[in-house]
């Protein structure tokens, strides 16, 4: 880790509340609401040869998870799109990550705090792939969470908030810990949910399988991949998946802005063999992020 470049302490400019700031200079108070209480939603996207993959998509699902947790983002989208833009400009980026973040300000401390100030930064930098690519070419190896997606009675599971990170944070470490890549994680039901931060995609018989989004995000990577996918002319079903199902599908995938389209080798003791429909989504992702010359971006 000693190579490691802290966040905090780096060259460059982040776009904060309307403005381009030195990096080091993109602070905030440490009794800032956000901190203290979760109270603020993000984006992760991806920006190929100058361009944010689904732009309009994250800011619009930016702004519609501040409405969940209470707060109107004071930005509209476009202008949440040319804040993105400016930042990789400034930064000479044009293949990076692109991260919007909106939070409560420092004005209360408490539970109750409708009169903060509601704060906008977009930061963006380069990140390869988010897993190891010798890791990610063979199938990654996952292991079975303990916590599981909440009920969406007793949290916002429809928004991209902070706080629903907590336990993706947790489970992420303790399969780092026992030398897996990632987790599965259940949903309170006992069904298949997600990984701490992609969606995931089983196959049988030909046929792409895929949980239903009822307690997490329906993520624009796994739309993008079921358009895709239909569009070849697979068949794709969205439904619940039981974990004693796991031991019949034949592959299984990740997807996600940071994850892409990511091979899985093996979930616990269930076995994958990365095969033929995974490639082709793959190269097939990888041509629709890249701008078409003719496209109206």
């Amino acid at each position: 880790m000693a190579d490691l470049v802290p966040y905090h302490d780096r060259d460059g400019f982040i776009w904060f509340d309307g403005k381009l700031v030195p990096w080091r200079e993109a602070n905030l108070h440490v009794l800032s609401h956000g901190l203290h209480y979760a109270s603020a939603v993000f984006e992760g996207e991806r920006a190929y040869n100058g361009h944010v993959f689904k732009s309009r998509e994250h800011s619009e699902r930016l702004i519609n998870s501040g409405k969940i947790l209470g707060f109107d983002v004071p930005y509209t989208a476009e202008q949440l799109d040319r804040a993105k833009a400016e930042t990789m400009k400034a930064n000479n980026l044009t293949d990076c990550y692109v991260r919007p973040i909106a939070w409560r300000g420092s004005e209360q401390m408490g539970v109750s705090a409708q009169a903060t100030k509601i704060h906008l930064a977009v930061a963006a930098w380069d990140w390869g792939s988010y897993f190891p690519m010798e890791e990610r070419l063979k199938g990654l190896r996952l292991t079975m969470a303990k916590y599981r997606r909440p009920d969406p009675a007793t949290a916002p599971a429809k928004t991209k908030a902070a706080g629903l990170y907590m336990i993706c944070t947790i489970e992420k470490h303790r399969a780092e810990r026992a030398g897996y890549a990632d987790a599965l994680m259940l949903d309170w039901r006992g069904h298949v949910a997600e990984c701490t931060g992609a969606n995931i995609f089983f196959i049988k018989d030909g046929v792409l399988h895929t949980p239903t989004p009822d307690c997490f995000l329906d993520g624009i990577t796994r739309r993008t991949v079921i358009g895709l996918a239909r569009k070849r002319g697979m068949q794709v079903v969205d439904r619940t998946i039981l974990p004693e199902e796991l031991d019949t599908f034949s592959e299984c995938f990740l997807v996600g802005t940071a994850a892409e389209v990511t091979p899985v080798a093996e979930i616990a003791e269930h076995k994958y063999k990365p095969g033929k429909i995974c490639e082709t989504l793959i190269h097939d992702y990888t041509a629709a992020v890249q701008p078409r010359k003719q496209a109206a971006e």
